[in-house]
């Protein structure tokens, strides 16, 4: 079981609002997180489709991390990250990935799509019971903000299905690899 004191600067939850708070900094790590984990994942991206997806969601991470500043901010505190080892477990998991499969780009990509997809769905369910808190709080504004988030996050999980396909038809022909770009 984790400890109070293993976790520096959090303190007792003891209000709705500390809660809401708490897991506002906690989704603040996990964009973190993900903003740099997504940054090396497009070095290592050879399909310029998933490539460009990718790209495009690191600017959109750099907006939703600004977005929960905001919140923060809308709630008279200071941005404050708290540990979230859900986003770490799933980088980690990622990161495995790339270790094991890098001699096969379609794998990788593969591997790098599902780990996306994971981190796209975990998002959209952290928003998703944001968005039920701060509407509970009476907090439109955030409300508003998080809404941008999830909205974004949604998108980013459907274009990653519609790409997974395209990939999987390569394995299945036989092909193995991507549509490669020049290095």
């Amino acid at each position: 079981m984790v400890q109070l004191s293993e976790r520096p600067g959090v303190k007792k939850i003891t209000s709705f609002q500390d809660k809401f708070i708490y897991e506002v900094g906690a989704m603040y790590d996990a964009e973190n997180r993900f903003l740099e984990a997504q940054q090396v994942m497009w070095q290592c991206c050879q399909n310029n489709q998933f490539q460009s997806l990718i790209e495009t969601h690191i600017g959109e991470t750099e907006q939703q991390i600004r977005n929960l500043e905001k919140v923060f901010s809308t709630l008279g505190q200071q941005p404050q990250r708290v540990t979230c080892n859900a986003a770490a477990g799933v980088i980690s998991d990622g990161q495995k990935l790339m270790l094991l499969a890098p001699d096969n780009p379609t794998i990788l990509e593969l591997g790098l799509i599902g780990g996306q997809s994971k981190v796209e769905h975990f998002e959209i369910a952290c928003y998703r019971g944001l968005i039920k808190g701060a509407e509970q709080m009476g907090q439109r504004e955030v409300v508003q903000l998080l809404q941008q988030n999830l909205q974004q996050e949604e998108q980013t999980a459907q274009k990653l299905e519609q790409l997974l396909p395209q990939l999987l038809q390569e394995i299945k022909s036989g092909d193995g690899k991507t549509t490669a770009k020049s290095r």
